[in-house]
């Protein structure tokens, strides 16, 4: 019996789901809110470049031409690449554009009782003789359009963490953006064009990879003339690209043996626990790198976290080019501040006693991850499985409440594109039926686990699904076991 599968979403991570579920004889539908291919590189500003070095930013059987020589390539390039990458495995078929999804619903005989089962789904495989989704569509462009049912037996959720429902803070009666004459707008908009904000007052709140870089351009085109004010509540460590490109380099298994790991044996825990020094040492290496390259306690930007306690939650932001030249130049301003109001002609600053003069204000805060994956089941029970950031997913992928459904792209990772292929890959393993899953108690511990181990490194800053930079291979190598293959020889495996 051919068994019908749903992928919501067409990004990077729906795309590599389609091509390894197609691989392996299945018939996939994708669904794709917009006209075209690859998620928020399809939506972004005109200077967005990739932060991971190209090479651990390419599909494992499919490299990037030869024509692309820079080291991080700009999101024009990233986009061909995607769009050959998709024209290449023949993945445009089963992709229906301009399809919103407006939510998804498991059906379920009324007197089988899910919440009892010790296996996912019942059985531990990938599908039931019972249970199936009902996936309800309409025309994207159109909201008044009416809605289509696709009844399918799983479902792959690829809508990623940053697009389509805006993280804003909440302000007081009458002191938030509905009392500001000028344009209040978030980083996602379409219309954050050149034309808009040239020649204008422009002031950016956050200070994340979409706000210095929404920042860095603003300043780089209105110049000291109409300077760029940069407001955010919480510094972090920015590392230039070249010094990324170093730190990916230097990842290997060797420096794998200084992090302790979930699930680990006593001889790695005490090996890791011999070597921790070394990792603190390494933080503080870096750290006072970047103080003496940069005027970081000039300007205040010295943040009161570690590097480490940063990279452990994958929170990587790359410096712009020449951004703190634009800082002493003039065109970029820095200010800090707990907390904002606005007013008439712009914004008050918590401590200021004159108002911050703005024609626009872009907020670059991020998104409500947790809330647009929540808000997708109709099931209220679901809804509560699903809500909080961190997301509890087994490999990052499978949620053990959840039968017949998994989750990808959603986990960070400094390299995405690779953590997401590993997954997929997996994820068709087991629809095929070459593996089973434990049962949800022993996912649940796995999961518990690994939450532990992330937050041993990075405290508070962890608070989200994450893959870190220093458990890369060993991520790798628990889905390798899962499918039966070695991880140190199979050329599936990265690293």
């Amino acid at each position: 019996m051919e068994r019908k599968i749903a992928i919501i979403g067409a990004g990077v991570s729906g795309l590599l789901a389609c091509k390894y579920t197609l691989e392996n004889g299945f018939k996939p539908i994708v669904f794709e809110a917009r006209s075209g291919i690859g998620g928020v590189w399809s939506q972004t500003i005109e200077s967005t470049k990739l932060q991971t070095p190209k090479s651990f930013y390419q599909f494992s059987d499919f490299a990037w031409p030869n024509s692309v020589t820079e080291t991080f390539p700009d999101h024009n390039k990233v986009m061909e690449y995607l769009q050959a990458y998709a024209a290449h495995f023949n993945l445009f078929p089963s992709i229906k554009f301009d399809t919103k999804v407006t939510s998804i619903d498991r059906l379920v005989p009324s007197d089988e009782d899910e919440h009892s089962w010790d296996l996912w789904g019942g059985t531990g495989k990938p599908f039931s003789s019972s249970g199936k989704w009902n996936v309800t569509v309409q025309e994207a462009r159109n909201v008044s359009s009416a809605t289509e049912a696709y009844q399918v037996d799983f479902v792959i959720l690829c809508i990623g963490r940053y697009s389509d429902l805006p993280n804003t803070p909440d302000f007081p009666m009458n002191k938030g953006p509905e009392v500001f004459d000028g344009k209040v707008l978030h980083s996602m908009n379409d219309d954050l064009a050149a034309e808009l904000i040239n020649g204008k007052r422009v002031t950016v709140i956050g200070f994340q990879k979409s706000a210095v870089d929404v920042a860095a351009e603003v300043a780089n085109r209105n110049g000291v003339r109409y300077p760029c004010t940069l407001l955010f509540k919480t510094v972090h460590w920015m590392v230039p690209d070249y010094f990324l490109w170093s730190t990916f380099r230097s990842l290997n298994r060797w420096t794998e043996l200084i992090i302790h790991k979930p699930g680990e044996g006593f001889f790695s825990w005490l090996l890791a626990l011999s070597l921790s020094p070394l990792l603190w040492l390494s933080s503080k290496v870096v750290e006072s790198c970047l103080k003496w390259t940069f005027p970081l306690k000039k300007y205040n930007m010295i943040p009161g976290h570690s590097f480490l306690n940063q990279i452990s939650s994958c929170m990587f932001t790359v410096l712009p080019r020449n951004f703190y030249d634009r800082v002493q130049g003039g065109g970029l301003s820095l200010m800090k501040s707990r907390s904002f109001t606005f007013c008439k002609n712009g914004l008050v600053i918590d401590g200021e006693t004159t108002p911050l003069v703005t024609d626009i204000v872009i907020f670059a805060t991020g998104y409500k991850s947790d809330e647009k994956l929540k808000n997708i089941f109709k099931s209220t029970y679901f809804q509560k499985q699903i809500t909080g950031s961190s997301a509890p997913l087994y490999r990052e992928g499978i949620h053990p409440q959840i039968p017949q459904l998994a989750i990808l792209g959603y986990a960070d990772s400094p390299s995405i594109l690779r953590t997401t292929e590993m997954r997929s890959k997996c994820l068709a393993h087991f629809l095929a039926g070459n593996s089973n899953l434990p049962t949800i108690k022993e996912m649940e511990h796995n999961v518990m686990n690994w939450e532990k181990s992330m937050r041993l490194y990075a405290g508070e800053s962890y608070r989200r699904s994450c893959v870190s930079v220093l458990l890369q291979k060993y991520s790798n190598d628990q889905l390798c076991k899962d499918m039966g293959c070695n991880s140190k020889k199979e050329k599936m495996v990265f690293g």
